[in-house]
């Protein structure tokens, strides 16, 4: 480790100067002890009991931005289904709906049968026409991106589009106890052999700089529906990789997951693995803290 930041012309008169104190706290998060950035100030002709002082004064603010930093935002309201009592099916809207996995943290729940396979079939057919390269949001400008991160291809359907759209989305605010407008369009994904979308999450985060021009319009997103529009050959589900859950692509079922922070302690990270034989179709519904105009 280089010391020639924490050298100094004059032992009786040492002063801290921003450099040095950048680079005790560099040392730090580098991983090296107290004791041995001190024994490389003393080396470079510091005086034990001044560098002591330092090292000290330095640390304890450097602990003190760091827990501040790691203070978890408050919690928001979120969609939350009704489980109480452990049923094994739920009713919504228009259709009894299994639960096939409950999980408190993360909050994931795992429906069988959301949608008929006539619905789904329905939905592929109508997002066909318009797929085109998918993008993510862009948190460091508000707008939208092609990212390598996501190899699939999707589109967007407007709110209430079809009578299919308006039956799918009263479903899943019946479902999540959450309302409509509180929903983003449902966006449909095809992912082809190959392609899958690396470990993400799915709230935006509040310190980029973009996410303020996002957050505008219905606020912070507070939960995902992912549905299946088909079974996957192999490979294509959807993983969580701080629990260690994969949800299989299983056509008509669905994966929920809310999240009340924009926060990793929800532990919400998740991704589409990779399709490894056959195609993957899912639609996607993302929710909002407020009503999506």
């Amino acid at each position: 480790m280089s010391t020639q930041t924490a050298s100094t012309d004059s032992a009786s008169a040492q002063t801290a100067s921003p450099e040095l104190r950048q680079w005790i706290v560099e040392q730090a998060e580098a991983g090296h002890s107290p004791d041995t950035v001190l024994k490389a100030m003393t080396d470079a002709g510091w005086q034990e009991p001044v560098a002591i002082s330092t090292l000290e004064e330095v640390l304890t603010r450097h602990l003190a931005r760091r827990r501040e930093r790691d203070v978890l935002p408050p919690p928001t309201p979120v969609p939350e289904p009704d489980l109480a009592g452990s049923p094994s099916r739920v009713w919504a809207h228009d259709r009894e709906v299994q639960v096939l996995l409950s999980l408190r943290e993360p909050r994931v729940v795992v429906f069988g049968g959301f949608m008929t396979h006539e619905e789904c079939d329905q939905l592929v057919a109508q997002a066909r026409p318009r797929l085109a390269r998918s993008e993510t949001v862009d948190t460091a400008t508000g707008g939208s991106e092609v990212n390598e991160a996501r190899t699939s291809h999707g589109m967007f359907f407007q709110r209430g589009e079809s009578e299919l759209l308006k039956r799918i989305e009263a479903r899943i605010a019946a479902l999540v106890n959450w309302p409509v407008e509180n929903g983003e369009g449902v966006q449909v994904l095809n992912y082809r052999p190959g392609a899958e979308y690396k470990a993400h999450y799915d709230y935006f985060d509040p310190a980029q700089p973009g996410s303020a021009t996002i957050l505008k319009r219905g606020g912070q997103r507070v939960g995902t529906l992912v549905m299946y529009l088909n079974t996957v050959e192999r490979g294509g589900g959807t993983t969580f990789p701080d629990v260690q859950l994969e949800v299989a692509p299983v056509k008509g079922n669905a994966v929920f997951f809310s999240y009340d922070r924009a926060h990793p302690s929800t532990r919400t990270l998740h991704g589409g693995a990779p399709v490894l034989a056959g195609e993957k179709w899912v639609a996607t519904k993302w929710m909002r803290e407020r009503r999506f105009d």
